[in-house]
């Protein structure tokens, strides 16, 4: 039976509803203006650091996840500039790059750099967004213990539930910061400290 072609892209479609997405947010934060979006999201954030780190890491996870499925496919079907990273004749799967920054983070905070500055919190919560997307988009691998990536047990399945499980994340955790903002952009309203 033919696989419908939205499965087989679901990481196309993807980056695509995440280009949607960033292009509508663009567009209201152009109308409320950038003091008045900073205002918005200082009044989300500034107060809950975890919450600002889980909505950054969600973001960075789920562009990163789209982003990597669409080159997987592009290498698969050979299009495009991207090909296999191999080093002496063995592929280097990208879970291996997705484990390395997973543990450059963890270490990071060992060091708990991310409580000394705030950007590097924020830096770190973006880096751990894109380790375990590389590592999880290879998820079949590792619980199979062999190359089992282009197989079709449960691939779709897994694309679609690791794509709404962040996008779920991006509501739960943006959610207030982002409804706040567009109703800021199409009522014209002030910021309101809580």
């Amino acid at each position: 039976m033919p696989e419908h072609p939205f499965l087989r892209h679901v990481g196309l479609a993807a980056l695509c509803l995440a280009a949607a997405a960033a292009f509508v947010f663009g567009f209201i934060a152009a109308v409320v203006r950038a003091e008045r979006t900073r205002a918005l999201y200082k009044l989300h954030f500034e107060n809950d650091v975890p919450r600002e780190r889980v909505l950054i890491a969600s973001l960075a996870f789920y562009l990163s996840f789209a982003t990597v499925r669409v080159i997987t496919h592009a290498i698969r079907d050979q299009i495009g500039p991207f090909h296999n990273v191999s080093v002496g004749g063995r592929h280097i799967h990208h879970l291996v790059w997705g484990i390395l920054i997973l543990l450059l983070v963890g270490y990071g905070w060992l060091w708990q750099v991310g409580l000394k500055s705030r950007a590097l919190g924020r830096v770190l919560a973006m880096l751990y967004g894109v380790g375990a997307a590389l590592t999880l988009d290879e998820f079949a691998l590792w619980l199979n213990l062999q190359d089992v990536y282009w197989e079709r047990q449960g691939r779709a399945s897994i694309d679609a539930v690791l794509l709404f499980s962040a996008l779920l994340s991006i509501g739960i955790f943006g959610g207030p910061f982002l409804h706040h903002l567009a109703r800021e952009a199409f009522r014209g309203g002030r910021v309101h400290a809580k």
